[in-house]
């Protein structure tokens, strides 16, 4: 029997110290030891929700699957940043297979073999170096220009016929893989629609993006839609675009719908430009005021739609480059048409006539730091400002910062 009293005195000394030991140091109550745990969880969860968002984050950064526009490209040496956003008018995903049938049809653009690999949509954004307004220059896609390699022709077509060179030279050397084909042919196209842009142009491009009708259709819904903003209602049978007039909110399809546009519009495919300037900069403005960019739940939509639909020339941090240009997001850009002298005929197709001299006039006049003088290219005898079809008198700037309405 001694040896369970032994233990009931053990027992009585252990609770005659607790209840000797000072207030501070007594051991807290279940309820305290409760709220502490919660509190814990909650800490936790918060760390692994941010953890999650800069994981997205530094993903969605890293991205990056081309080459083309090459170590040894002219950079802009005033601290600026030009870049060339490209829209692809294919029907056909990354490996050049056809897009599903599905989605062909919420395109409403016709079969995969409609379209080829022409630029419809190229667009120069300028980011000053000094935070000051950044300026987006639309190029229209019907405008005659010199293709390396091609001769005159027009500016769109410079990624297609450069794309198919390439692979024919390539399968006359015996490749076969379609996948080869489609790649190689593509990284060149990207080169050739680089080139005659910053020839054109008399600027460097910093980095490009890329993205295709599928893409578009994708980014638009990964950000819950985009609103914008019509001065008439439009009803138009070939891209599906049906909307009234007024601010409206437009899903991935009605989006498309809204970009592509030109039957029905005064001035067609000029007019078209300034419904892709005026979503760009609806997009931007929205990008900012719903925080996407501290969002989990959006950034891992924007990832997937960005790491399947959207090429980024290598070494070019996306969010980097937002973080350092929140003009971008905070409403402080302004798109511009760039001019059109008149249009034409070549080679039995309809051209925009330009000159090239007037083109690069106005864009290294709004694109030289202040106090610097344009280069002499820039400054060469051209034509007068005098109103054109595509001067700036006659097409007017598309403001960031809102919801700009268009035609």
């Amino acid at each position: 029997m001694p040896q369970p009293q032994h233990r009931a005195a053990g027992h009585r000394s252990r609770r005659h110290r607790a209840r000797s030991r000072p207030a501070h140091q007594r051991r807290p109550s279940r309820r305290a030891r409760i709220g502490r745990t919660v509190l814990i969880l909650t800490a936790v969860l918060v760390l692994c929700g941010g953890a999650a968002a800069w994981y997205l984050y530094r993903e969605i950064d890293s991205i990056g699957s081309s080459s083309a526009l090459g170590a040894d490209a002219p950079k802009s040496k005033d601290g600026s940043t030009n870049i060339l956003l490209i829209g692809l008018d294919t029907r056909k995903d990354q490996d050049g297979d056809e897009l599903p049938s599905d989605v062909l049809k919420k395109l409403h653009a016709g079969s995969s073999e409609i379209g080829g690999y022409n630029a419809n949509t190229l667009i120069l954004l300028h980011v000053p170096a000094d935070g000051g307004k950044a300026k987006g220059f639309s190029i229209p896609r019907d405008d005659l220009v010199d293709i390396p390699g091609h001769g005159k022709d027009k500016i769109k077509k410079a990624y297609g016929l450069a794309k198919a060179a390439e692979e024919e030279r390539l399968s006359g050397q015996g490749v076969t893989d379609r996948k080869e084909l489609e790649y190689a042919g593509r990284e060149a196209g990207r080169q050739s629609q680089i080139r005659t842009v910053r020839d054109f142009l008399g600027v460097p491009v910093d980095h490009f993006a890329e993205v295709s009708l599928a893409g578009f259709y994708r980014l638009a819904d990964a950000l819950d839609g985009v609103e914008v903003c019509l001065n008439k209602p439009v009803k138009d049978r070939y891209s599906g675009a049906d909307f009234p007039a007024g601010r409206q909110k437009l899903n991935g399809q009605e989006a498309l719908a809204f970009v592509r546009q030109r039957h029905g519009l005064e001035r067609g495919d000029l007019d078209r430009t300034r419904r892709q300037q005026a979503f760009l900069a609806s997009a931007l403005h929205q990008v900012n005021s719903l925080g996407t960019l501290t969002n989990p739940a959006r950034l891992l939509d924007l990832k997937n739609v960005v790491k399947d639909n959207v090429v980024l020339d290598k070494g070019w941090g996306v969010f980097s480059f937002v973080e350092q240009a929140k003009n971008l997001t905070g409403g402080k850009v302004e798109f511009t048409t760039l001019p059109v002298e008149r249009f034409g005929r070549h080679h039995g197709e309809d051209v925009n006539i330009v000159d090239r001299d007037l083109v690069r006039r106005r864009v290294q006049e709004q694109t030289a730091p202040s106090g610097a003088k344009p280069s002499k290219s820039a400054r060469d005898t051209g034509p007068s400002d005098a109103p054109s079809s595509g001067s700036d008198s006659a097409d007017p700037k598309v403001s960031g910062g809102g919801v700009p309405c268009v035609d």
